[in-house]
């Protein structure tokens, strides 16, 4: 009798997917930083990423473990089932079929330009110069306005994207409004910039892996409770 409960608990662990019915796990894209995610070491520490991961784990009863992947390993590991939600993106964003959770907050992205240089009235103006983005990130907003003029300047994160525009290797980037506030705020001597001009409004959501542990009714439920309790609006006006 021995053997057999030993053989039928092989059995179920062989046969098992990725993971275990009891963890959650949170795709979490490494070039993504503050106010967004801090990585030191190997782990998240610190933002949005990290207080959103654990309210979603607290709401759906679930262990938490982190997936930290370069943005271009993301689109597939969650496809195959290598992690159960991403948080932070919209259907725009990321190529693959996912199940798409209810809004988790809306985010502004705007495009800024160095004091010394002219001021642009319209992102139209900019037709043809270099604009500092990040390597994968799409930006179809700025596409239909520029076309073939939209001229990008690609870094692997915003600090870099920051730092070009401090050191003056290029004149304008694209950056969410709370991303910039943010880091305004933490520099001892903030960028002189020109007022932002809007680029795209947008609403994320949580992409659900088809193939993960977690269903798109749990990752609803989840967030519905996070917003009902306040979480979600306290982890927001953290970084504000």
């Amino acid at each position: 009798m021995k053997s057999l409960r030993l053989l039928t608990l092989a059995s179920l662990l062989l046969s098992a997917p990725y993971g275990w019915c009891g963890e959650l796990v949170v795709l979490v894209d490494r070039a993504a930083d503050m106010p967004m995610s801090r990585i030191e070491n190997g782990r998240l520490v610190d933002g949005v990423h990290k207080m959103l991961g654990e309210a979603l784990a607290r709401g759906s009863g679930r262990e938490l473990r982190f997936l930290l992947l370069p943005r271009k390993r993301i689109a597939r590991a969650l496809q195959q089932g290598e992690a159960d939600i991403l948080c932070g993106y919209t259907p725009q964003w990321i190529e693959g079929d996912y199940l798409w959770t209810e809004p988790v907050f809306t985010a502004e992205e705007v495009l800024v330009t160095a004091a010394s240089q002219p001021q642009p009235h319209s992102i139209a103006e900019l037709s043809g110069q270099a604009i500092g983005t990040i390597l994968g990130y799409q930006h179809p907003e700025i596409e239909k306005i520029l076309g073939a003029g939209f001229v990008r300047d690609d870094s692997p994160n915003m600090e870099t994207n920051l730092e070009k525009l401090a050191r003056g290797r290029v004149h304008h980037i694209l950056i969410a409004r709370g991303v910039l506030e943010y880091r305004q705020r933490l520099r001892t001597i903030p960028l002189q910039l020109h007022p932002p001009l809007p680029a795209a409004s947008f609403t994320t959501r949580c992409a659900v892996s088809r193939k993960g542990h977690l269903s798109l009714e749990e990752a609803n439920r989840a967030i519905a409770a996070a917003i009902r309790d306040g979480t979600l609006a306290r982890i927001l006006a953290q970084f504000r």
